[in-house]
């Protein structure tokens, strides 16, 4: 079972780009996702979140306002919405799973989440 990360790629500054997060392998539930990134020479940082039965979705503060994450039940998927990209969005995005649901206060914790994609490249040009 893997998660596949894809739609990454190089835009300017002030464009939009959606990221998209598949499992592969067998079907299981995305309940509980969420996306990190990863700037070189940086700790990851968490993005966005959602989880089972809590109808909120939690942001970073960096991102609050300019990104959106959603589900595609019917494609078993997990979208990342990203509008007026900046230069400092530029990082290796990944998305993640749990299998129960997190506890809010563990969620922005890398740690927190068990099955991990392979990350895809957004360069954000200025």
């Amino acid at each position: 079972v893997q998660l596949q990360a894809s739609g990454g790629g190089l835009v300017q500054a002030g464009d939009s780009l959606t990221l998209s997060c598949a499992a592969s392998g067998r079907t299981f539930s995305l309940a509980n996702m969420a996306w990190f990134r990863q700037a070189p020479g940086k700790e990851r940082e968490f993005v966005a979140a959602y989880r089972t039965g809590d109808t909120n979705r939690y942001y970073g503060d960096s991102v609050k306002g300019r990104f959106t994450v959603s589900r595609d039940m019917a494609k078993n998927s997990v979208h990342l919405l990203m509008n007026n990209l900046k230069p400092e969005d530029t990082a290796v995005y990944y998305c993640a799973r749990k299998e129960n649901r997190p506890i809010l206060s563990s969620i922005k914790l890398a740690d927190t989440w068990s099955y991990w994609g392979q990350g895809t490249q957004v360069t954000v040009s200025s």
